[in-house]
């Protein structure tokens, strides 16, 4: 016979393996886990309450570590900062340290790091130290009377600008909006010829990219080799619709200011494509196939993918001083299609907001890049000769805005995060761990920079300074501004990375919202879409310039 404590022991023994069991469920290795090397649960029903409880771990650390937490938003020092002059100059501030941090940690690298006091570059400008921070800088830096940096950033420039060493594969499109659109905008402001002859060098390396049967530029370009494809993720071999929709503005400058044709032939060429074929429902999907012209995958966003195109029509027709016509009823078909199929209200409070179409589904999902649109609308109602169409895209524009204020709002840094959406549960909030970070981003506070301009409306200059705040409070360290991984928590976890459109968009839209209106004033310059400045008409003013 068994005795009795032998059952016990093996009752026991029983138990301890299945605890273990149950226990290895919970902690095992996983492959998405962010950067975390504790708590580590397999199961995305699950997962969120790991985090919390690796937050939780992490706070005891850093509470006998003796590591003071980031301040809460109520402590930041604001007494005397009500001005408009004042709040201008503490954004200029902002820029001074972020530009400092990048000159002493990566001087010619792409980007900083700022928690590794590092360079850093993105795979999309090849490999190589390029200086995308000191380029995408320039014109901020003039602007806001920052002139030994800027001599610093036109210095480096000259001496150490040249993209022919670079390896690797360079986006087309990032490089052509903030090289080509940086060089360009440098010299639009100063007349510095400099810039021309290093924007004509970097456009012609860009060139082997139109090489396709219908023209449809490929999105990578590898320099060495003179070669050029797609990106590997993307639909069937796809070219993307933001991506070679978004060159006009600058080849054409280019083409004006170095008397050559060749830039502007390739973006009409382009033009031609878009406007001969065929749109479903009129609409634009993202994905287009450059060796035969075909549409890809359905998807259609005014988000990635998608959005600067629509804001190149528009703009293509105002820097023609509206001569341009075709571009704008390219621009008021496309527009006009998107409100029709895309527009929607949320349940709960009546939030206005684009969708996005996969195929036969509507996702009820807006990213952060897809509020670049209120800045579109309310530009496109200041120009708008239809007064009915000019007061309906205003209307458009501000309850856009307010949308992607809650956004902001609703979570705990005041801080939007990468995507929001909309259910019968949600209404303005991101839901899944992947979309509620934040890189620095620009489009809300560009919306409402140009709603300031164009309204006059005080609360849009208060919903910048504001975000300002934010971004001061949260995403700045010891060594500049980095994007945060989780907007909803004042447990900030850095990112490490400052992106060069912080000097080229954020801190530049910031900074004119707290300056007069003749600062770039509207009906004088064009922003690309990296915010770089180009002059209304250059075909008129290019022979004075030069």
């Amino acid at each position: 016979m068994v005795r009795l404590w032998e059952r016990y022991f093996v009752v026991f023994g029983l138990f301890f393996i299945g605890f273990i069991c149950i226990a290895s469920i919970f902690f095992l290795p996983c492959i998405d886990c962010g950067n975390s090397t504790r708590v580590i649960i397999r199961t995305a029903l699950n997962r969120p309450s790991g985090r919390n409880l690796d937050g939780h771990a992490l706070r005891e650390k850093t509470d006998k570590a003796n590591i003071p937490a980031p301040p809460s938003r109520e402590g930041i020092n604001l007494s005397g900062i009500s001005e408009n002059a004042d709040r201008r100059d503490f954004i200029k501030k902002m820029m001074k340290f972020a530009w400092d941090n990048y000159k002493r940690y990566a001087w010619g690298a792409n980007e900083l790091k700022p928690i590794s006091k590092s360079g850093h570059s993105a795979s999309i400008f090849g490999s190589g130290d390029t200086g995308a921070s000191i380029i995408d800088s320039l014109d901020t830096l003039h602007i806001m009377g920052l002139n030994d940096e800027y001599e610093d950033a036109r210095q480096w420039i000259s001496l150490n600008l040249d993209f022919s060493a670079t390896k690797g594969e360079l986006s087309v499109f990032e490089t052509n909006i903030r090289f080509i659109g940086g060089l360009l905008a440098a010299f639009a402001l100063t007349n510095d010829t400099m810039y021309v002859e290093k924007a004509r060098a970097i456009a012609d390396l860009l060139l082997p990219a139109f090489d396709t049967p219908t023209g449809i530029p490929f999105a990578l370009v590898n320099v060495q080799r003179k070669t050029a494809n797609n990106w590997n993720w993307a639909n069937g071999g796809a070219s993307i619709l933001s991506e070679f929709g978004s060159l006009q503005l600058e080849f054409d400058y280019l083409s004006n200011l170095t008397q050559n044709p060749v830039y502007s032939d390739k973006v009409a060429r382009v033009r031609e494509v878009l406007q001969s074929i065929n749109k479903p429902d009129g609409l634009y999907p993202n994905y287009l196939n450059p060796r035969t012209g075909k549409w890809g995958q359905n998807h259609v966003s005014v988000g990635a993918l998608g959005d600067s195109f629509y804001e190149y029509l528009l703009k293509a027709w105002l820097i023609s001083d509206k001569r341009d016509v075709q571009a704008k009823e390219m621009y008021d078909a496309a527009t006009d299609a998107l409100e029709k199929k895309l527009l929607f209200k949320s349940e709960q409070n009546q939030l206005w907001y684009f969708a996005e179409k996969k195929g036969a589904r509507i996702e009820h999902k807006m990213d952060h890049l897809a509020c670049f649109i209120v800045g579109m609308f309310a530009l496109q109602s200041k120009n708008e000769p239809d007064y009915t169409r000019s007061k309906h895209f205003l209307e458009l524009a501000e309850n856009l805005a307010h949308t992607c204020h809650e956004s902001y709002i609703r979570t705990d840094t005041h801080i939007g995060p990468e995507s929001f959406r909309f259910t019968r549960d949600a209404e303005a909030v991101a839901i899944n761990d992947r979309e509620k970070y934040y890189i620095l981003r620009p489009e809300v506070i560009e919306g409402w920079f140009y709603l300031w301009r164009i309204t006059g409306d005080v609360k849009y200059r208060e919903w910048c300074w504001d975000a300002a705040v934010s971004i001061e409070r949260y995403c700045r360290t010891d060594g500049g501004y980095s994007g945060i991984r989780n907007v909803y928590t004042r447990s900030i976890s850095h990112d490490d990375v400052q992106q060069s459109f912080i000097f080229a968009e954020t801190f530049k839209y910031l900074y004119l919202v707290f300056s007069e209106d003749s600062a770039v004033p509207l009906d004088q310059w064009v922003f690309n879409t990296e915010a770089h400045p180009f002059p209304v008409r250059f075909s008129a003013n290019a022979s004075h310039q030069r």
